[in-house]
């Protein structure tokens, strides 16, 4: 089982004070651990928020060791970051993104929500295929807010953000509660189970549970979601393992005051560092659906463990119907089980994916 390992934020007064002043990107260091880029470029509307969530990550990054690269600069009537902003598009190769630990999304709208397939994109044809062979070699990505309303022309970006879920439309901004239903992650386990904040709230084209960990959800019944409402179920923040790399979203923070929230940035902390691969817990956004994946890949490969994986598939079922139902304990049991039948395989990543699952169920039990 994994290890979890958090960093608590500290110093939050001089992290305000640094905000407050507007911090230059500087260059990485001896002293980082690790980089980061933020992705602000714009080519459709321009979230105030961009310039505030920047600022923040490069204040987080000076106080946990990790320095930032920026990327956006001025498009059309953007102005973009020119001060922090990169001399050219670091979206060159894979080889050149991997020198980043993840890459941070912070809304960068291009307008393509009207599926025009001539609309100039976020990521032109060479750079998006940097950042897939990046994400595919194990990188990691953070989709801030609008980073759903970003290449809607592109299906692989819709993945890469979670379940194909892309932003659909938004009530007025008002106070909400989110519930968290993912307690164990690095990203939430600072989090009250439910924490009421103010915000625009997203209604997304589709429910992405079925693809990817839901971190945390919204009460409908807490505020007024408009036409476009989910429903009970209305997933906000999520994780997944995607293509070899990691993914992490948060569907909050389109206000400017959340870059100055300590608790909002030590959830987004937890989001840069789990997908930086710096920490780990909560059973790293393992799905059973991902499990289900590589059972069947298991099951191709020989008569042999073609029984032994059905076998393990139907525990697993079994486990997920008890873990929808509420029943953790149920389903820890039962997973128990599948993790001894899947020794018999001898493929350690099934197994250490089933672990990822019972350490799912056991901080919800917790």
């Amino acid at each position: 089982m994994k290890q979890y390992v958090q960093r608590a934020i500290t110093g939050l007064c001089a992290t305000g004070v640094a905000l407050g002043l507007g911090i230059a990107a500087v260059p990485a260091n001896a002293a980082d651990d690790y980089q980061v880029l933020v992705v602000g470029e714009t080519l459709g509307f321009r979230h105030s928020h961009i310039d505030d969530t920047t600022n923040a990550i490069i204040a987080l990054g000076e106080e946990h060791g990790f320095g930032v690269d920026v990327w956006d600069p001025p498009q059309g009537s953007s102005p973009g970051q020119p001060a922090l902003t990169l001399p050219s598009s670091p979206f060159t190769t894979a080889a050149d993104l991997s020198k980043y630990a993840t890459i941070i999304f912070a809304s960068p709208v291009d307008a393509t929500n009207n599926l025009d397939p001539t609309r100039p994109r976020l990521l032109n044809d060479t750079e998006l295929a940097a950042l897939q062979g990046y994400i595919r070699g194990g990188g990691g990505y953070v989709g801030l807010h609008a980073a759903t309303d970003s290449m809607h022309t592109v299906p692989w970006y819709s993945e890469l953000t979670g379940g194909s879920a892309r932003f659909r439309n938004h009530p007025a901004q008002q106070t909400a509660t989110m519930r968290v239903e993912s307690p164990g992650h690095p990203s939430t386990t600072m989090l009250p189970a439910a924490w009421e904040r103010f915000d625009e709230w997203y209604n997304f084209t589709t429910n992405p549970r079925e693809d990817v960990h839901v971190l945390i959800t919204l009460d409908e019944s807490t505020y007024n979601p408009g036409g476009g409402a989910m429903g009970a179920d209305h997933p906000l923040a999520w994780c997944q393992n995607f293509e070899g790399g990691r993914s992490w979203y948060e569907g909050a923070g389109h206000t400017d005051a959340s870059w100055s929230d300590p608790l909002f940035l030590e959830h987004i902390l937890g989001g840069i560092e789990w997908t930086a691969g710096k920490v780990t817990g909560g059973g790293d956004c393992v799905t059973f659906k991902e499990v289900d994946t590589i059972l069947a890949d298991l099951a191709d490969d020989s008569k042999k463990n073609a029984k032994l994986a059905g076998d393990v598939t139907a525990y697993l079922e079994t486990a997920e119907a008890a873990a929808d139902a509420g029943d953790h304990e149920g389903a820890i049991k039962v997973l128990r089980q599948a993790q001894g039948k899947a020794h018999g395989i001898q493929d350690a990543v099934l197994v250490a994916k089933l672990g990822d699952l019972i350490e799912w169920q056991q901080a919800l039990v917790a």
